[in-house]
């Protein structure tokens, strides 16, 4: 099976005229007979019923149409990471990250990337702080944001890029609104609304909370940054996200309360993988992040 006979066999089934996707193919229509018969007979079977002047797909060509195109779609992304190998400046950049880096972080990375190298093309996964460094694992990413950075798992390189504070985020209309600073023990008694379990910020705060002596608690969960910061403005509890996803989000209905003690923070950093290479796109995205924070 040859890549000329799938892809002339694909024209066909998919116009289900000869002379039609001879036309498209820019070929004479004796040549795509050719390699239909040919496909035909090396295979065994017949691929196509000839109705009229129109090729239907046998029931036996829908199943190789699947797997044509997989086959065909599999050598173009062969060849993509090919050219991504031998031109760094106009790859594909896949990049991870948790909803709490959405909103400062990546756009101005990216932005400031672009600059400079306005040829290449990102590709964004957003995920959990777990799921980011599964895929980091499982060859689904080699690139990640997270935060805090992970520094115990010898499959994963961690570079911390800042550190940032955790604030406390409430209503306009609630009584610690308008004060310069609090600390944690003084919200024991406050509903709060925190990411579901998994989601390591629900952990810092909880981790957080107990070190002071206390179960918060916990009257609502959001798997969502936006709904969180829309329940809180909405009074239906208080909440603690870390600086970078906050503090320019101030509206006429919430307001940013530093803690003052403890001091909570979170290291911010890229992740990628110990046990195998970047691809030079990738190399050149990672030089330039690591010089954006020095």
């Amino acid at each position: 099976m040859e890549l000329k006979q799938l892809t002339y066999f694909i024209e066909v089934a998919e116009r289900e005229h000869m002379s039609n996707a001879a036309q498209h193919l820019n070929v004479a229509q004796s040549a795509v007979s050719r390699q239909i018969s040919n496909l035909e007979d090396e295979l065994g079977v017949q691929l196509f019923e000839r109705v009229g002047r129109n090729m239907k797909l046998l029931p036996i060509g829908h199943v190789l149409l699947t797997h044509a195109r997989d086959m065909i779609n599999l050598l173009d992304q062969t060849k993509q990471h090919i050219a991504d190998f031998t031109a760094p400046e106009t790859g594909i950049i896949k990049i991870g990250f948790p909803s709490s880096l959405a909103a400062t972080l990546l756009p101005n990375l990216i932005n400031a990337y672009s600059s400079d190298y306005p040829n290449v093309q990102f590709q964004l996964r957003q995920g959990s702080y777990q799921f980011l460094i599964d895929a980091i694992k499982s060859r689904e990413l080699n690139l990640a944001f997270i935060g805090p950075v992970i520094n115990d798992d010898p499959a994963i390189r961690g570079d911390i890029l800042f550190s940032e504070k955790l604030l406390l985020l409430v209503s306009r209309q609630h009584k610690v609104a308008n004060r310069e600073s609090i600390t944690l023990k003084e919200l024991k008694d406050e509903d709060f609304i925190l990411f579901p379990k998994g989601y390591i910020l629900e952990k810092l705060v909880i981790d957080a909370c107990h070190t002071e002596g206390f179960d918060p608690k916990v009257s609502t969960q959001g798997e969502d940054m936006d709904a969180i910061k829309g329940m809180v403005a909405a009074g239906i509890g208080i909440t603690i996200l870390p600086d970078s996803a906050i503090t320019d989000y101030e509206t006429d209905f919430l307001k940013c309360v530093p803690i003052l003690d403890p001091h909570l923070e979170r290291s911010v950093g890229m992740i990628t993988p110990n046990t195998r290479e970047l691809t030079p796109a990738e190399t050149v995205f990672y030089r330039f992040v690591l010089d954006y924070f020095d």
